[in-house]
């Protein structure tokens, strides 16, 4: 057996401070007025709808003072105490209290699982259950959710859940009042509550290597089966992401960039680069409680931002939206897009249309996954023409090997690297890897080998120069009669036709030829101008006549195409395709295909 075919970054290794990720950003310097490198007047947060700022001091007091309101001062709020380690959950809509409660929490040696502010009763349950949390901290909009599932899942009585419930508004900071708001949350306790009673004098810390191993923050991966899993992720591994994706960051001016917050926090890629790097920068983040792109264009005007983090559906939206055209988006000079693969003829829509308007910027990506924490690859700002459609090059302190499909990856010692140009599943190994799946070994063994690499279930192509593309996720591949479809490429095809919104593509077993056969599911870009079953399959068989034009025969859309009124997508922009697979499923027409 040969030795494997380990990739290493083309980016020198930087040092990793043993630490919490509260201290590296927020250490203060008495003598300089320093907190985290930077001087503690500078901006940190800012309301988009209001304009109220948190500066870095603030936002340190704020948290600090939490931090001993949660762990010092509760019984006579009613509230459960917690202790170093105890888990706290957060449901809630991005808002200027977020960083607060986050960092509070951490500056209290808490972990803290961020939970999809969709979420239903039953789906917050399992989540509440799994992590072990004990209090949550909950949006005024989503505090009948949480009592729901207190009542009806859990079964608790109204005082029992009360102890377990902080109202987080952000109107005591604002001074408007929170969307959803109810006079009757008054009887349960409010975030500033906690903030009025002392003050802890230092953050609890984590300067030895096994406290650096602990974990901080909780996040839920969707995976491909089963229950969404807890990833435990350190704080050995959020001070890693955020010092290894600065080198290969467009460097940042002081005092000149603004970042436009609008991913959302609970999601990691929100979480660790909205909430932690723009911190380590010294960078203000423009926080939006969601996307809407005519609140985008406005606050990229009012705020003059530089930089936004957004994912392939909000590009769609804003290549077809008029909002790009009537605000001035001149200050915007780099988007990165992530969470899912960004095609290039996307990238070079929206690129025209921005250039059409006299905005020059730059729109690159980005890879990585929720185990990873996330980002592992970045295509750097100078290669974004060149290389457009690649997620980049890997980071520094990161390792990277591309296993071979047909091989029997579950045996770390027996994999089979493929050869250099051919695409495989992308392995990973480095300090940015998750601690693992909570309360579930099997998972954990299941993804990480016993040296180290985690396997991301995702198919990559490496080029000669060090730059990663990732063709489709391993078990969504498409295998038609001996050949292997990726959906992300057709569908980055298929967004080429004027009259398509969006897309995805699913493969559909045929017993006939005994093997799956690509379809696609289309959004029509003027969904009126179909007016019935007929006009849908007219319209579809003229994409599959379209799209013999553009591909390989293998990779005709032999499924066939067929209209739908919105692909179904996770909060981060990903698509379900197994809700598509259902549907698929449950479709009645008999496929008729041409070889």
């Amino acid at each position: 057996m040969s030795s494997p075919m380990i990739y290493t970054s083309q980016t020198p290794s930087v040092p990793i401070p043993t630490t919490s990720i509260f201290t590296l950003l927020f250490q203060a310097d008495p003598s300089t007025a320093h907190i985290g490198r930077f001087p503690g007047s500078y901006p940190a947060f800012i309301d988009a709808n209001t304009a109220t700022t948190l500066s870095r001091a603030t936002l340190r007091s704020l948290s600090l003072s939490l931090g001993y309101g949660l762990t010092q001062s509760t019984t006579h709020l009613g509230l459960h105490k917690l202790a170093k380690g105890d888990t706290i959950m957060i449901f809630s809509p991005n808002s200027l209290a977020w960083p607060i409660i986050l960092f509070g929490s951490v500056a209290a040696g808490l972990r803290c699982t961020l939970a999809n502010s969709a979420y239903t009763p039953r789906e917050l349950q399992h989540q509440w259950t799994d992590s072990g949390a004990k209090v949550v901290f909950v949006h005024p909009s989503l505090v009948r959710v949480v009592m729901e599932m207190f009542k009806t899942g859990l079964g608790l009585g109204d005082d029992e859940a009360r102890r377990r419930v902080v109202v987080s508004g952000s109107e005591w900071l604002t001074g408007v009042q929170d969307e959803g708001a109810n006079p009757s949350d008054l009887g349960l306790i409010q975030l500033p509550s906690l903030l009025n009673q002392g003050t802890l004098r230092q953050e609890v810390l984590f300067n030895t290597k096994k406290e650096a191993d602990e974990s901080v923050y909780l996040c839920y991966s969707s995976g491909t089966t089963g229950k969404p899993k807890g990833v435990e992720t350190t704080h050995k591994n959020i001070c890693t992401i955020v010092n290894i994706v600065k080198p290969v960051f467009p460097p940042m001016t002081l005092g000149h960039d603004v970042f436009l917050g609008v991913l959302p926090f609970y999601h990691i890629y929100g979480a660790a680069k909205l909430l932690h790097f723009p911190l380590f920068l010294g960078t203000p983040v423009v926080i939006m409680p969601r996307f809407d792109p005519v609140a985008f264009c406005a606050h990229i005007e009012k705020y003059k931002v530089t930089v936004a983090l957004i994912v392939p559906p909000m590009v769609l939206n804003l290549t077809r939206h008029p909002a790009t055209m009537k605000y001035d988006l001149r200050s915007l000079k780099y988007l990165m897009s992530g969470a899912a693969p960004l095609g290039d003829a996307l990238v070079n829509a929206f690129s025209n249309k921005l250039k059409s308007v006299g905005v020059d910027c730059r729109i690159t990506q980005g890879y990585g996954l929720t185990e990873t924490s996330p980002t592992t690859h970045l295509l750097p700002v100078q290669d974004w023409l060149r290389k457009v459609g690649s997620t980049g090059v890997l980071l520094p302190n990161l390792e990277a090997r591309l296993i071979r499909d047909d091989t029997n990856s579950a045996d770390a010692k027996n994999a089979e690297d493929a050869k250099p140009g051919e695409s495989g599943e992308l392995w990973i190994r480095g300090p940015s890897v998750m601690k693992g799946y909570l309360n579930n070994a099997k998972a954990t063994k299941d993804a990480i080998t016993p040296d180290g690499w985690f396997k991301t279930g995702d198919i990559a192509i490496r080029d000669p120069e060090g730059f990663y593309t990732i063709v489709d996720r391993k078990k969504e591949l498409i295998k038609y009669k001996g050949f292997q479809v990726p959906p992300a490429e057709l569908e980055s095809v298929m967004l080429q036709h004027p009259d398509i919104a969006d897309v995805a593509v699913i493969g559909i077993e045929c017993k006939e030829e005994a093997t799956e056969l690509p379809r696609a599911y289309v959004v029509h870009a003027n969904p009126a101008s179909l007016k019935g079953d007929a006009d849908n399959i007219e319209f579809g068989k003229s994409v599959q006549e379209w799209f013999k034009t553009k591909v390989a025969r293998h990779k005709f859309l032999r499924g066939g195409v067929v209209v739908i009124d919105v692909i179904p997508k996770s909060a981060a922009g990903k698509i379900l395709r197994r809700q598509l697979k259902d549907l698929a499923k449950k479709e009645q027409a008999d496929i008729k295909t041409k070889l």
